[in-house]
């Protein structure tokens, strides 16, 4: 390779990843693999360490990556927070021992390992115990003051207990030995923000049930909800810190090695790894590496590899960093499970709000313990970025371990009989010509249908309208929906309330019986409480939540359809974007005329949520957490019953709780409500305290 040649692709590779790091660290949208990205990272060192002139102190290598948003505050680092050099290779890690034990002649080295957690990395500032700051790496720097976003997180400390552990001093101690714990003057604490994994699919249920796109993986979902400027929004995302370092550490008493920080850290109320190795062996260290691999299905969040770091702290300062990395540590990535498989077709699907996503329909592989024939390519965008075509050999991953992903083409399969994939400018459903839109603080665009008689954003509609987090119309299935739409019986989910029974048994595979049934569970569906309907509406943003909060506030949907966007905002839970998105839809003249025609149908518009401000139930202020079967009323009766009542219910325990209402075979959280010292009640309790001797 010539300079000249060196110099031009230097300048594509720079400006490449310089735009990746932009869509990772400050959209939170990333739009390639982190294969991808680290091939892309390692050709431009490759090409630097052969053409030392190129390297510029604007080049992706000076740097960590990432800048501060503009939208919030700047927290400058006291102690700079450094990213990890990163391999695959298991021999690029034995390299990087013998570079250390070079930097170090003589000296004994000993290693920890811990999981490289798939998280957002952040650092937490505490000064005489409290936490005053808390901000992103940022570019390593500067970070965001995210400080708000992290009070939520419930695992993360809002002041360090004097009494855990810290600097020694003299007095008596609360056990009476004789010495007193106070915590550090200052000390930044260092670690990961992140989903696991049950939160995660959580969250994506919620965000489609409320017309939103769903989060590419649980890194990501941490990254959007940490960049939130609404801290009550961020409340509500289940995201779990666990920390693992220091910055800036003024006290005495801080240890001097990695696992004396970590039981140190745990000390002081932290939550940090699950599990740790320390090593006095290079053996020992792959050994860890090995025994972390197949711990990982175990742990409650993504981890992508294993962390190795120098145990002494001593030793780490005499080895000293670049200007991107700790020359003390290394991030060993697991290679990503992946298969090959051909890409049959590209199909594109319309959703209740009109977005046309792009799905590639694959030939049948197993992966990851499931069959995969059918994954998502996103938008227009990424195939025109990945180049790809019908025919091609991809290879697929699943992101996250969860969604399936195409993240490359193998060009070298390539035939020549491949075909570029044309998106659409029409809705493949109706034929409606297509609205480019940019995604709000997002990478991309997406294209809208924007008619809102298309028969895919009709079906969408009516199947929400219809699913069981709604108003529960058991038998409206996708095959029934879609045979209602196309015959004309159904444009809109007022239609269903004029069905006849002929209508529905002459449908293919219906027959009397079943369409009687079918029409009983629309009748019954006339009787849901109101925030059941305000969530089937379909509304943007409008999850099941919201639509709770929405009904304890309003006693009819009349007066939600009457309210302004500055009262809207006044109800928690509804920011601006809610109440914007609210707003709007009761103001649609043709959303007016189906409210006004459900009502015609006979439909509830009264919410058994609402309490009159100045009125307390028995559960007034309460929050319940739910375990275990009950042995008289499933969760869904015991939740509108607390709900109905002033109280509300909890997904998990805290030590805000009130109540755990455990039932047979409670598991985990009955064992958290007792160490925290939360009131447990069965069924017989419950009743009795909510003014009832039984069911």
């Amino acid at each position: 390779m010539t300079r000249e040649q060196a110099m031009a692709r230097h300048a594509e590779l720079a400006e490449q990843i310089r735009a990746h790091d932009y869509a990772y660290y400050v959209l939170a949208r990333p739009v390639i693999s982190d294969q991808e990205y680290d091939r892309l990272y390692r050709e431009l060192v490759d090409l630097e360490r052969a053409f030392p002139e190129l390297v510029t102190p604007d080049s992706p290598t000076q740097r960590v990556g990432g800048a501060p948003l503009p939208e919030f505050g700047q927290v400058r680092h006291a102690v700079p927070m450094m990213s990890l050099d990163n391999t695959y290779s298991t021999g690029e890690v034995r390299e990087f021992v013998g570079r250390v034990q070079k930097l170090l002649p003589g000296a004994k080295l000993e290693w920890v390992v811990e999981p490289k957690v798939d998280g957002v990395a952040v650092s937490l500032r505490y000064e005489n115990g409290v936490f005053t700051v808390g901000a992103t790496r940022g570019d390593g720097a500067v970070g965001d003051d995210i400080t708000a976003n992290l009070k939520t997180i419930r695992s993360v400390p809002l002041r360090i207990p004097s009494a855990h552990a810290g600097a020694r001093t003299t007095g008596a101690a609360p056990d009476g030995s004789g010495s007193k714990l106070q915590p550090p003057r200052v000390l930044e604490v260092r670690g990961e923000v992140y989903l696991t994994r049950r939160g995660f699919e959580k969250l994506n249920a919620e965000r489609i049930e409320a017309g939103e796109e769903p989060f590419a993986n649980p890194r990501n979902a941490a990254a959007g909800s940490l960049k939130q400027l609404d801290p009550r929004i961020v409340a509500k995302r289940p995201l779990e810190v666990v920390l693992y370092g220091i910055g800036q550490a003024d006290g005495e008493g801080i240890p001097a090695t990695q696992a004396e920080l970590l039981s140190w850290l745990k000390e002081l109320g932290f939550k940090t790894p699950e599990k740790h190795w320390l090593c006095r062996t290079t053996d020992e260290l792959f050994e860890a590496i090995a025994a972390l691999d197949k711990l990982r299905p175990e742990l409650p969040y993504e981890t992508d590899g294993a962390v190795a770091k120098l145990n002494s702290f001593a030793l780490r300062e005499r080895c000293g960093a670049t200007a991107k990395a700790p020359r003390w540590a290394i991030a060993y990535k697991y290679p990503a499970e992946q298969a090959q498989t051909r890409l049959r077709a590209i199909t594109v699907q319309v959703g209740r709000t009109g977005a046309l996503t792009p799905v590639a329909e694959l030939e049948p592989v197993f992966l990851a313990g499931s069959t995969i024939s059918r994954a998502t390519l996103h938008n227009e965008e990424e195939l025109r970025r990945k180049d790809i075509r019908v025919g091609d050999i991809v290879i697929i991953e699943k992101a996250g371990e969860v969604i399936p992903a195409v993240v490359g083409v193998v060009k070298e399969k390539r035939t020549g009989a491949e075909k570029r994939f044309v998106f659409p400018r029409h809705c493949p459903e109706c034929g409606t010509a297509v609205s480019r839109e940019s995604i709000a603080g997002e990478t991309g665009v997406i294209w809208r249908c924007t008619n809102r008689d298309c028969p895919a954003r009709i079906r969408g509609r009516i199947e929400h309208w219809c699913s069981r987090g709604a108003m529960d119309i058991e038998g409206a299935g996708e095959v029934l929906v879609a045979q209602l739409v196309k015959s004309g019986l159904a444009h809109d989910v007022a239609d269903l309330y004029r069905l006849e029974l002929g209508q529905v048994a002459a449908l293919e595979r219906m027959g009397e019986k079943s369409a009687r049934n079918f029409l009983d569970n629309v009748e019954a569906s006339k009787q849901r409480d109101l925030w059941r309907l305000i969530f089937g509406l379909g509304i943007l943003h409008v999850g099941a939540g919201v639509a709770k909060s929405l009904a304890r506030h309003y006693a009819t949907l009349d007066q939600l359809a009457a309210a302004s966007r500055d009262e809207l905002t006044q109800i928690e839970d509804i920011g601006p974007v809610i109440a914007e998105s609210v707003y709007a839809w009761f103001n649609d003249p043709a959303n007016q005329r189906l409210i006004e025609r459900l009502r015609s149908a006979g439909l509830n518009f009264k919410s058994s949520l609402h309490r009159p401000a100045d009125a307390k139930g028995p559960f007034a202020g309460k929050t319940f957490v739910l375990t275990g079967t009950l042995p008289g009323m499933t969760r869904e009766q015991a939740t509108a019953k607390i709900e109905s009542l002033g109280g509300r219910v909890s997904s998990s325990v805290s030590s805000k709780t009130d109540y755990v209402l455990a039932g047979s075979d409670p598991g985990s959280k009955l064992d958290k409500a007792k160490s925290l010292g939360v009131r447990v009640i069965d069924e017989a309790e419950f009743l009795r305290l909510a003014g009832e001797a039984k069911l």
